[in-house]
């Protein structure tokens, strides 16, 4: 998400639960100051010469009991299926029905999320207008409203004025979500802030790509959001229609542990027994 276009959120805030999650960085006012070409010469490093996520694991936790995968027909498209998946009684079961979803209007790239991906794709990075491919945690909700949707049992956060989030690759507060004073701001803080009133932004979920922890320029703000029609894709994100992020708020729960496998269709049915998924057919979406 390239929040400089059209950002998100709303006011007040509710606690968000989570040992994963880390409470917002509240940062003092000053300028971020970049140099014009630090992203280009830092995007080239990062592909060619940054180390791998050496914290991943191998395989999908046994502790999740909710996934949302979203498959892709090939890593350029910019379109998709999504489908909720939950655990019961050790199998992986459907829930609902599979829904149209947008990703990146180049495609996708592989993330920095649980498990790294290996092999043919390239790596997302800053800008490069590709959603993240493999498996990622969902975090905190962020909403413009007081609570979310009747039924919803999540944690979340009404956005404030003061709410942030930043993308700047030369800020130590890259990718994270910050709370600033809106009355005496830092000078980057109308590039980064959250709060502005876009109604594709009214829910955002996040996907925990590249967050634990943050990497400058390997990609920062991606979630879940209301999509801006139906052949209008995101920056990096992952939208839908608004009634069907509703439903997947109402659904989720933090103590299943939800996350989120996004793959091209390649690369989930050479993946899944490896990454002990839920096997395709479980799925649907092949």
């Amino acid at each position: 998400m390239i929040w400089r276009k059209a950002i998100s959120a709303g006011t007040s805030s509710h606690a968000s639960s989570g040992k994963d999650r880390l409470p917002p960085v509240r940062v003092p006012n000053g300028r971020a100051r970049a140099h014009p070409y630090r992203f280009l010469t830092v995007a080239i490093c990062l592909i060619f010469a940054a180390p791998k996520h050496a914290i991943a694991a191998s395989q999908l936790s046994g502790a999740v009991t909710q996934l949302v995968v979203g498959i892709a027909p090939t890593w350029d498209s910019m379109k998709g299926k999504l489908q909720r998946l939950q655990k019961v009684n050790g199998k992986w079961e459907q829930v609902g029905e599979p829904m149209d979803v947008l990703f990146g209007k180049h495609g996708l790239a592989w993330g920095r999320g649980e498990i790294v991906g290996q092999g043919v794709g390239l790596t997302k990075v800053e800008r490069d207008d590709r959603a993240p491919a493999g498996i990622f945690k969902i975090g905190v909700i962020y909403t413009y409203d007081q609570s979310l949707p009747s039924g919803s049992e999540y944690p979340f956060h009404t956005v404030k004025p003061g709410d942030a989030w930043v993308d700047d690759v030369s800020s130590p507060n890259y990718n994270q979500h910050v709370e600033v004073d809106p009355n005496n701001p830092p000078a980057w803080y109308q590039k980064a802030k959250m709060r502005l009133g876009d109604f594709a932004y009214r829910w955002l979920i996040e996907i925990r790509h590249n967050s634990d922890p943050p990497v400058p320029g390997f990609g920062s703000a991606i979630f879940f959001h209301i999509r801006r029609g139906p052949d209008r894709p995101s920056a990096g994100c992952t939208t839908m229609a608004e009634s069907n992020l509703v439903t997947l708020i109402r659904w989720l729960r933090a103590d299943a542990n939800p996350h989120y496998i996004c793959l091209p269709r390649v690369e989930y049915l050479a993946r899944w027994q490896g990454w002990a998924l839920p096997d395709p057919e479980t799925v649907g979406l092949f």
